[in-house]
């Protein structure tokens, strides 16, 4: 598993080095150069996940100008000592309410926004509980580095209803979480919300 990491972090670090030469180098031969790093990294990353071209194209190398992380916000929803989580509708695994920040809002907006869409619920982001880079936290391995945003939310009214994405919404206490999506939301992470709505002095944790 380790060294599967380490082919993933080459592969990404080439893809890094390669979208940055393509953005601001000024020769044509070098920018030729960095086409192909690229085109070498893409190929890594296709033989290492095994995804298709067309998906290594679109999430691996469709990125341009310095490579950024993309961001992931989660609301943390709090009742009767409960959480609410989502049910994602293809894997029927649970998860926060959450989703990739939208370009045109800032991150509570677009956490409000996800817990709108995904749980019905119209909240307000009180607080960051943490920020977190995914791949310290969350498997598999992602190709893309992500941030991940949790905030406390307060719970203004709403109801849920079925949509594209979830298929369900429930409270569970901690000690009776459901079959989790743990590429979105860990059990340490759901216990990290817990803490944090437990503490009226909460410290954003961040790395």
């Amino acid at each position: 598993m380790e060294q599967d990491n380490q082919f993933l972090k080459w592969a990404t670090d080439l893809q890094s080095i390669a979208q940055a030469g393509l953005e601001y180098g000024k020769d044509i031969f070098d920018k030729e150069r960095y086409e192909k790093v690229r085109e070498i990294a893409g190929e890594m990353m296709q033989a290492q996940t095994g995804l298709p071209k067309e998906r290594i194209d679109t999430l691996f190398l469709g990125d341009e100008g310095y490579q950024t992380p993309k961001i992931d916000t989660r609301a943390a929803i709090f009742k009767d000592d409960k959480i609410l989580l989502v049910r994602e509708k293809s894997t029927q695994t649970w998860s926060l309410p959450g989703g990739w920040n939208d370009y045109d809002c800032t991150t509570a907006e677009n956490c409000a926004k996800e817990a709108r869409e995904e749980a019905g619920r119209i909240v307000k982001p009180v607080k960051v509980i943490a920020i977190q880079d995914r791949n310290h936290h969350n498997k598999p391995i992602r190709a893309t580095n992500i941030t991940k945003i949790f905030y406390l939310c307060k719970e203004i009214s709403g109801q849920f209803e079925p949509n594209d994405e979830t298929d369900a919404c429930e409270y569970f206490a901690l000690d009776k979480l459901p079959r989790l999506s743990l590429g979105r939301t860990t059990k340490e992470q759901i216990s990290m919300c817990f803490e944090a709505n437990k503490d009226p002095n909460w410290k954003t944790r961040f790395e």
